[in-house]
């Protein structure tokens, strides 16, 4: 199913909604992109698209102002992602929007995302100055001063590289991951993690492999089970768990993630998030 791009709101001058507009929200079929991957049906992975929202607002019952960070639990394995420009406009339809009380305003937004995404979607709510979203650094080593240079080409997992003779278990990260948005052409920045056991990743060719996608155009989400399935293609590692964490726009982050199963992303908040 092709993306509507009469409908699509990325990349268009967009007023602020004054009033609360669920029909702002914009899903995108998941379908399409993992077709192209060579998934046919069912995907060999789970996860969670996980968005933190810190822009969160609506008026209580007595017209007073509510500020709180949300984090949205989206399953990987809804049919529809939800574009991020939708997201955002909608959530900012809620700043003058009245509830009763804090549940009737999570309900309604859990109700709504749900809907677009196609499948029961989480929400937790934080207020701005809880400790407990201050910016962390992910597990294991980065990777960032190992030799990989920028390649000059689309990513492909033939650039991958391992040694069948070395089996390890080790944590790796970047915070290199530059791709583009398919729409508008603006760059995404994030950090990319990783957790795997099996023959050992070159950590060089990992390196220029992420920084081939400096030019690479398409969605967080996509980019993220297009990497996964290039790192079981190449290595075939024992288990695999992967996430990145995209910077905002707009009050928004991303930070999807895929595991072959057993794992739990890490509930982080990068510091440049």
């Amino acid at each position: 199913m092709a993306i509507d791009s009469e409908s699509l709101l990325l990349g268009k001058q967009v007023p602020a909604a004054t009033r609360y507009a669920p029909e702002l929200l914009f899903p995108i079929p998941r379908r399409e992109a993992r077709d192209a991957l060579g998934y046919g049906g069912e995907v060999p992975f789970e996860g969670v698209d996980i968005w933190h929202a810190y822009e969160l607002s609506w008026l209580d019952s007595s017209d007073r102002a509510q500020a709180r960070i949300g984090r949205f639990t989206i399953p990987a394995t809804t049919p529809n992602l939800v574009e991020s420009k939708s997201f955002k406009l909608y959530l900012n339809s809620l700043n003058n929007t009245v509830f009763d009380d804090e549940a009737a305003a999570l309900a309604c937004i859990v109700r709504d995302i749900s809907a677009a995404a196609g499948g029961d979607v989480a929400l937790a709510v934080f207020a701005p100055d809880d400790p407990a979203l201050a910016g962390a650094q992910p597990s294991g080593q980065c990777i960032d001063t190992a030799a990989g240079r920028w390649p000059r080409r689309e990513p492909e997992a033939e650039m991958l590289q391992c040694s069948r003779a070395r089996v390890v278990e080790e944590q790796l990260y970047s915070h290199l991951l530059r791709s583009l948005c398919p729409v508008t052409g603006q760059p995404d920045w994030a950090t990319l993690w990783l957790h795997y056991r099996g023959p050992a990743l070159d950590h060089a060719a990992l390196l220029s492999y992420i920084l081939a996608y400096r030019e690479h155009q398409e969605f967080h989400e996509q980019c993220v089970e297009r990497i996964y399935r290039d790192l079981q293609q190449a290595c075939q590692p024992e288990f695999l768990h992967l996430q990145a964490f995209y910077t905002r726009r707009g009050g928004l982050d991303i930070n999807p993630f895929r595991s072959s199963g057993g794992g739990e992303p890490p509930w982080l908040r990068l510091a440049r998030q």
